[in-house]
């Protein structure tokens, strides 16, 4: 029996489920009672499995791979379960499990870019540290939810009463333009592609710009990070040779922590400096929601391949060819 493509109903899972349709698959949705009606209305899903939570999911899991269902995953995905209850899961799951560990734990994110030769914004290890502007950030995938920012101790000190008993992160706050470079590393080619980018319109931060310095000194407004949508961007030509570049010594430096290493897509989050240098503050290694923009590729995906292909139709693909080469087991977990 054919895999069937399988996801939560949020984050990219219209495009996702959409892939597997264009690439022959039927489609599973996991979805929330509370939230159907996008999924319904899109008409993207050949089977939905209503559950009260996300988390209700785990309780499918004979149910899913009886369907031979494999679980494509996201943002929500990763925050729906914990990597104990991911890991014993028995419905196949598209890529290597032991890469989440490694994005969620900031730290060994953190060793993980270095080792790969990239640069990085400056780690303050204590708020006595802290001798310029800093982003503080918590773990997990919460789409930028709470990140703010401090000039000095006391100003960390005053904010953080806000977010009581969270792991977070003090990172140096680079000035330059945020690119996010979506990629996807397939095993059975052994090529990096790239599919794309996008920057983030985050509320209220993106907002301020548009009103004057003294309004936002009057108004006395906390700047906020979080993630309300994403624009398709394209870069300077010039920029690709290194952009590449840097996605594959991510891949190299995985493979150095296990054989399996990174694969399938994953995102580095960057900032452009005026020097055009590029500083990766963080790795997102699965599917983001900077892809939602390209339902129909983006302009170098269409340079590949010619028609329509978005990272999620790619999913499918690389699952459509591990099936006709018998080679599933290079890309499941």
């Amino acid at each position: 029996m054919k895999h069937k493509i399988c996801t939560l109903g949020s984050h990219s899972a219209l495009q996702i489920l959409k892939g597997g349709r264009d690439e022959g698959f039927e489609t599973v949705l996991i979805a929330e009672k509370k939230r159907l009606k996008p999924y319904e209305s899109f008409r993207v899903a050949d089977h939905i499995i209503a559950v009260d939570k996300f988390a209700d999911a785990k309780d499918r899991d004979d149910e899913l791979a009886a369907m031979n269902a494999v679980l494509i995953p996201h943002a929500s995905f990763v925050n729906a379960f914990s990597l104990a209850e991911i890991d014993e899961l028995k419905t196949p799951y598209f890529g290597n499990k032991k890469v989440l560990a490694w994005e969620t734990d900031r730290k060994k994110q953190r060793q993980w870019l270095a080792e790969a030769g990239l640069k990085l914004p400056r780690i303050f290890e204590k708020p006595s540290d802290i001798d310029t502007s800093v982003i503080i950030k918590f773990y997990g995938a919460q789409g930028g939810k709470g990140y703010f920012l401090a000039h000095n101790q006391k100003e960390f000190e005053e904010k953080i009463k806000q977010h009581p008993d969270q792991k977070y992160i003090i990172q140096e706050y680079i000035v330059g333009a945020p690119v996010y470079i979506h990629y996807f590393y397939s095993p059975l080619t052994e090529e990096l592609e790239l599919m794309g980018f996008d920057r983030r319109y985050e509320s209220n931060v993106d907002s301020i710009g548009r009103i004057s310095a003294k309004d936002q000194l009057d108004l006395n407004i906390e700047t906020s990070y979080n993630i309300m949508g994403n624009t398709p961007l394209v870069v300077r030509e010039s920029l690709l040779p290194e952009i590449f570049e840097m996605g594959e010594q991510v891949i190299a430096a995985s493979k150095k922590w296990d054989s399996r290493g990174l694969f399938g897509p994953f995102c580095l989050e960057t900032i452009v400096t005026p020097d055009l240098d590029f500083f990766v503050f963080e790795i997102s290694a699965r599917i983001v929601a900077g892809t939602n923009p390209y339902i129909h590729g983006s302009p170098y995906s269409d340079l590949r391949y010619n028609k329509p292909m978005s990272t999620g139709r790619r999913i499918a693909m690389e699952i459509r060819l591990a099936e006709e080469q018998n080679a599933l087991e290079r890309i499941f977990n």
